[in-house]
């Protein structure tokens, strides 16, 4: 295959609500420029893009797809994403590089909820955008109301440049605004027939044309002049200023495209080539503050965005060029870890088609295979420049989490390794394996994301998952000072065990009272791994515990900080002090004096008024103005605290305090109540203790738990 220069390169993800027709227009954009000779369909499930099994049986995307056309001497590599928000790391993958979102819009629905998903990450990523209004060829189109949305929706900026003549199931005439002519396409589509503008359809295209110069020529300065000599733009400059204002995100222009038809496709690829912005228009920066302009006599430097595993290759790591050339054979440096790669395979991509290169150049995106030790995010570069790196992506945190384990034990450990790999194909998928709960806990994007990871386990792996709800990180401690003590004794022949120990405990805090009947000979101050501490005050006098024996008691304590007294779950902010003891001269040993630590400090933090505590999350709800009613009933039961609302845009933004322990499932509550269209972040705010009915209940069932383990 021919290799590009980087001005010869446009790079394009198409993006968009599902079912607005992203994979038929990739599908379109490829038969134009003659990669593949036979257009494939979704209902026939043979796309060059969906072709992954659990994709062709549901009948849509799940993966993004690396996909390119040549169109007029040109490359337009094209990445074909999913439509539904849980896959949303895929949208963010891809535009974290290309230069251009094609944001779809089905002209038969309107601006949807996952069409506002997509929109989000496209002012996250600060990307140019182009409105493609699909499926103009179905009966029931209306291309007046989807620019009305789009306009209510997403600004002012959003610019008519194309409007449909008759659309319906008998469109195929499109009038383009910047080309001043009538397109009418071929049935099967092809390069269409440039016609005048009818008589009958000159008014709306002056009126809308008026509106896109202006647009245009605020895309510079030396544009605006010209416009205010002239009264318009040239061709041209119509382009150069529209290219401008993309990049800059002043103007969003709509096109027209009935792509399962092929109609208004030739005419977008055109555009793409002409107007949208090039690689070198997009400059990165890596965290060093080293900005790359996709330019090819620069040193090597490229960034992995997307991995996949594939059929008899192995891994795939999908990367974009941002400096130098990329030659087979060559070595680079990851610099997440300082390891040699080997670049040996290269390869561009067309779904299934893979094409060998043996060199690719700045601005391009093509993938290797076999990498050691390369994932999703790694940047490799020429060894001279080793310090160069472009940073995370920055993928969403996950908003749905769950319990999982594999119905057969025996398949535990087997499915923690296929869950961690699959992490590595989709960073939105994260997995943790908590100590503290002793469950493995899986977090993602919504209910769709987690029913395809049991999709793949179902289907291709053959284990049987279960999820269940998670435990919640409690914590335990105390609100005021208290006396206990133990004594252990054991005798069974021989050498016994014996170990007295007397202590005080009381709340930690910085400035916490000090008891003054006993003196304080030593103080070992731990830093607790889950927050908090225990403070550990040696003030035994006159031997009564030998100095050996304290490390033993302190182990007895941390045992018991580790698995609370109340509920088995962490302890924090305590302060122990133990004053006095027995020994035995022949039975006392480090184990004796461990159990009676462990005993004593379990009986004083019980008479210590002990609370128990939840974490609590700062919640930013985002709900449209007239679903706000609904969303704050629902939080309000979920004992959320209010802290506040703000208005952003036709939304509502709910600000409140919520205890984790609420909100399970509470992605698909927020979908159910807005229809898809609320969001929410949560993040993690401080412990705070539980309410007295609440805590009832947690020693209720604590109690029930060890009961049936007994």
């Amino acid at each position: 295959m021919k290799v590009y220069k980087t001005s010869e390169i446009k790079n394009v993800a198409l993006i968009g609500g599902a079912k607005s027709g992203k994979t038929t227009l990739a599908e379109s954009m490829l038969f134009e420029g003659k990669v593949i000779d036979r257009k494939g369909c979704v209902d026939d499930k043979n796309t060059a893009s969906d072709y992954h099994d659990i994709e062709m049986q549901k009948q849509n995307s799940v993966h993004s797809t690396l996909l390119y056309t040549e169109y007029d001497g040109k490359k337009i590599n094209i990445i074909d994403t999913p439509g539904f928000s849980d896959y949303v790391g895929e949208t963010v993958a891809a535009l974290s590089v290309v230069e251009t979102a094609l944001l779809l819009a089905n002209a038969t629905g309107g601006v949807d909820a996952t069409t506002e998903n997509a929109w989000r990450q496209t002012v996250k990523f600060n990307s140019p955008v182009l409105f493609v209004a699909n499926q103009l060829d179905h009966e029931k189109a209306n291309f007046d109301e989807i620019v009305r949305q789009l306009k209510s929706n997403f600004g002012d900026k959003v610019t008519v440049a194309q409007y449909p003549v008759n659309a319906g199931e008998d469109f195929d005439s499109i009038i383009d605004l910047i080309l001043v002519k009538m397109l009418k396409f071929p049935k099967g589509g092809g390069a269409p027939e440039v016609l005048d503008i009818p008589e009958s359809e000159k008014a709306k295209a002056d009126e809308l044309s008026l509106a896109l110069i202006e647009n245009a020529a605020e895309g510079s300065d030396e544009l605006m002049e010209k416009y205010f000599e002239n009264d318009t733009l040239s061709l041209d400059e119509m382009r150069e200023g529209i290219r401008l204002g993309m990049r800059t995100r002043a103007i969003f222009p709509i096109f027209c495209t009935a792509a399962k038809s092929d109609i208004g496709v030739t005419r977008l690829l055109d555009f793409i080539n002409h107007s949208c912005p090039a690689p070198t228009g997009r400059p990165r920066k890596a965290t060093n503050g080293t900005e790359f302009k996709c330019n090819s006599e620069d040193p090597m430097a490229l960034a992995v965005f997307k991995t996949s595993v594939e059929p008899h290759m192995g891994e795939v790591s999908y990367f974009k060029v941002y400096g130098g050339v990329v030659t087979e054979g060559d070595d680079v440096i990851n610099t997440r870890n300082g390891n040699k790669e080997r670049l040996s395979q290269l390869m561009v991509v067309a779904g299934k088609k893979r094409d060998k290169v043996s060199s690719v150049n700045a601005g391009d995106i093509a993938s290797a295979i076999k990498l050691k030790d390369t994932k999703t995010e790694d940047t490799l570069v020429d060894p001279k420049i080793s310090d160069v790196d472009f940073g995370p992506i920055g993928f969403p945190e996950p908003i749905i989490t769950t319990a999982v384990k594999a119905a057969e034990s025996t398949d535990d450990e087997k499915m923690g390794s296929i869950l961690n790999d699959m992490h590595k194909i989709d960073n939105t998928i994260i997995v943790e394996h908590s100590r503290e709960l002793r469950q493995i806990i899986l977090k993602g994007q919504g209910d769709l994301h987690l029913n395809t990871i049991k999709w793949y386990f179902d289907n291709v792996h053959k284990i049987d998952l279960e999820y269940y709800e998670p435990k919640i990180p409690y914590r335990e401690t105390i609100t005021k000072s208290a006396r206990a003590y133990y004594r252990h004794k054991k005798q069974s022949g021989g050498s016994g065990q014996f170990g007295e120990v007397h202590l005080f405990i009381q709340p930690y805090s910085e400035n916490m009272p000090k008891p003054t009947d006993f003196p304080v000979r030593g103080v070992d101050e731990h830093e607790m791994p889950w927050g908090g501490k225990l403070v550990f005050h040696n003030c035994i006098v006159g031997g009564a515990i030998d100095a050996r024996f304290m490390p033993a008691i302190l182990k007895g304590l941390m045992e018991r900080m580790e698995r609370g007294p109340l509920t088995g779950s962490y302890a924090r902010d305590i302060a122990v002090y133990v004053y006095d003891g027995k020994m035995h001269p022949v039975d006392s040993n480090e184990i004796s004096f461990k159990l009676a630590g462990r005993h004593a400090f379990s009986s004083a933090f019980k008479n210590a008024k002990p609370k128990i505590m939840e974490p609590v999350y700062d919640l930013s709800i985002r709900v449209p103005e007239e679903m706000m009613g609904a969303a704050m009933t629902d939080i309000q039961g979920r004992r959320a605290m209010i802290m506040g609302m703000e208005a952003d845009g036709h939304y509502q933004v709910i600000n409140a305090k919520v205890p984790l322990a609420e909100m399970h499932r509470y992605a698909t509550s927020l979908s159910s109540i807005t229809s898809g269209r609320g969001t929410f972040t949560m993040t993690y705010d401080d412990y705070q203790q539980v309410p007295s009915d609440v805590q009832d209940q947690l020693l209720k069932a604590y109690e029930e738990a060890q009961e049936e383990e007994d």
